[in-house]
C-alpha cells in the first residue's frame, strides 16, 4: 500500500508542532527562568565583541560617509582609489574615537572628579551660606508665620543631614580616584571586569573596521538572504521597515550629538564669560542630558541650578534665567534646523518612551527608547491610516475630535439622535377641542 501524504493534513501537523514547541518554550519560560536568563547573559557576554563592533560601525558611518565624501574631491574618481580612500576614512573615523576616548579619560573624567570632590568638601559651608541667605531673604515672613517658618527649618535641617551624609559616604572614593594608588586599588579590586570589557571594546574596533570597509558586501548578503527566504510582498515590507528604522535612528543619534555637543559647548563658553562656579562639570551635564528630546534640558537644569544655589546663591537667578535662553534658543532654531521633525512623536509619547526606556535600562534605555518607539508609532500609524482609508474615511485625527459617528456616506460626524422632548411635542401638538362622543 502507498502511502500518500495529503498538503491539508501536512499544514495541520505544521501548526500542531508549532503550538506544542510554544507551549514548551512558554513553560521553559515560566518555570526556568532563572536558568533562562543566565544562558541569555552568557550569549550576550560571547557576542559582545561583535554587539560593540557592530555599534561602533553603525554610529560611524555618518563620520565615514562624510570623509569619503570631502576626500573624493581631492583624490581621483578612478575605481582603484575606491578602496585608498576608505582606508583613509576609517582611520580618520577610528583615530577620532580613539582620541575622544582618550581626551575623555585622562582630561575631562579627572575634572568632573576633582570638582565633585570639591561640593563634597565645601558642602557644609554651602549649606551654612544658604541657611543664612535664605533666613536674611524670608525673615520677615517667617517671622510672621513661625509655625511655617519651623517646619521649613525642620526640612531644610533633614536635607541637610542626607547630603552631608551623601558627602561622608563618597568623600572618600573619590579622594581613592584622585589618587594614583587609589586608581591602582580600585582597577585592581575590580581588574577582572575592567579587562574583560576592554578586551571586548578593543575587538569591537577591529570588527568594526571590517565592518565598514565591507558594509556594501554585508547589506547585499543581508538582502540575498532576505529575498532567498521571504516573498516579494514580504521583502518590500522588511525593506521598508530597515529603511525607516535606520532613517530616524541615524538622524536621532547623528543630530542630537551634534545638537547637544553645540549646547555643551555654548553653555562652557557662556558660563566661563559669567564666572559661574563648576564650568565643566554644568556644562557636561546641560550637554548630556540634552541627548533627551523635550525633558533632558530640564533633567540637566535643575541639579545644575540646585549647585549654582548651593555654591553661590546669589547668581542663581541669573544662571536659570540664562538656562531658559539656551533651551528656547536649541529648541526654536538650533534643534530643529539640525533635527526636523525626525521623530513625529507629540512630547507624551517622548515622556512615554523615556519612562518605559529608563525603568528598563537606565539612561541609555531613556536615549534608545525614543527613536525605537517613534518607529514603532509610525508603523502603527500607517496601519491604521491604511485601514480607515480601505474603510473611506479620513485619516487626519481632527475628523475625530467631534461627538458622533464618521460614515463612509458623510465623512463628517453624525451627532447621536436626542432623546425626544414628549414636554414640547405635547406643547407643540394642536389641541383636539372635541371630546370623545364628537360634540
Amino acid at each position: 500500500m502507498k502511502f500518500r501524504f495529503n498538503s491539508h493534513y501536512n499544514t495541520i501537523a505544521a501548526y500542531v508542532v508549532l503550538v506544542f514547541a510554544f507551549c514548551l518554550a512558554l513553560v521553559a519560560v515560566v518555570f526556568r527562568f532563572s536558568a533562562l536568563m543566565a544562558y541569555v547573559h552568557r550569549l550576550f557576554k560571547v557576542i559582545a565583541p561583535i554587539t560593540w563592533g557592530i555599534v561602533i560601525a553603525y554610529l560611524s558611518t555618518p563620520l565615514l560617509t562624510f570623509f569619503e565624501k570631502y576626500l573624493k574631491k581631492w583624490i581621483n574618481r578612478k575605481k582603484e582609489h575606491n578602496k585608498l580612500i576608505r582606508v583613509i576614512s576609517i582611520f580618520l573615523c577610528m583615530s577620532i574615537l580613539i582620541l575622544s576616548i582618550v581626551g575623555i579619560v585622562y582630561a575631562v573624567i579627572p575634572e568632573i572628579i576633582s570638582s565633585m570632590k570639591n561640593i563634597f568638601t565645601l558642602l557644609p559651608d554651602y549649606l551654612s551660606n544658604l541657611q543664612q541667605y535664605l533666613t536674611n531673604r524670608f525673615n520677615s515672613f517667617i517671622q510672621d508665620n513661625p509655625e511655617l517658618g519651623e517646619k521649613l527649618t525642620n526640612c531644610f535641617t533633614s536635607l541637610q543631614d542626607m547630603l552631608l551624609g551623601l558627602a561622608d559616604e563618597y568623600s572618600p572614593k573619590l579622594d581613592s580616584l584622585l589618587d594614583k594608588e587609589g586608581v591602582v586599588a580600585n582597577v585592581t579590586s575590580s581588574a577582572y571586569a575592567f579587562l574583560i570589557t576592554l578586551k571586548d571594546f578593543c575587538l569591537g574596533l577591529f570588527v568594526s573596521v571590517y565592518l565598514l570597509y565591507s558594509k556594501e558586501l554585508f547589506l547585499a548578503q543581508i538582502k540575498k538572504v532576505v529575498h532567498a527566504l521571504f516573498s516579494k510582498r514580504h521583502c518590500e515590507l522588511i525593506f521598508r521597515i530597515a529603511s525607516r528604522t535606520n532613517y530616524t535612528f541615524m538622524h536621532f543619534f547623528s543630530g542630537k550629538a551634534v545638537d547637544s555637543l553645540i549646547i555643551g559647548m555654548l553653555c562652557f563658553i557662556i558660563l566661563t564669560i559669567m564666572k559661574m562656579p563648576y564650568v565643566l562639570l554644568i556644562s557636561i551635564l546641560v550637554g548630556v542630558t540634552n541627548m533627551l528630546p523635550f525633558f533632558g534640558p530640564i533633567i540637566g537644569a535643575v541639579p545644575s541650578g540646585l549647585l549654582i544655589l548651593l555654591s553661590e546663591p546669589d547668581r542663581t537667578l541669573a544662571f536659570v534665567i540664562f538656562i531658559i535662553l539656551l533651551q528656547q534658543f536649541d529648541g526654536n532654531i538650533l534643534g530643529p534646523k539640525i533635527l526636523g521633525n525626525s521623530l513625529g512623536l507629540s512630547p507624551f509619547w517622548i515622556m512615554f518612551a523615556i519612562f518605559l526606556g529608563g525603568g528598563m535600562f537606565n539612561f541609555l534605555g531613556m536615549v534608545a527608547f525614543v527613536p525605537l518607539f517613534a518607529v514603532l508609532y509610525a508603523f502603527f500609524r500607517d496601519s491604521v491610516n491604511q485601514r480607515l482609508s480601505k474603510k473611506h474615511l479620513p485619516v487626519g485625527s481632527e475628523a475625530y475630535m467631534s461627538p458622533g459617528m464618521i460614515t463612509r456616506e458623510n465623512p463628517k460626524p453624525v451627532p447621536a439622535e436626542k432623546p425626544a422632548d414628549t414636554k414640547k411635542q405635547t406643547e407643540d401638538k394642536p389641541h383636539d377641542t372635541t371630546d370623545s362622543k364628537g360634540n
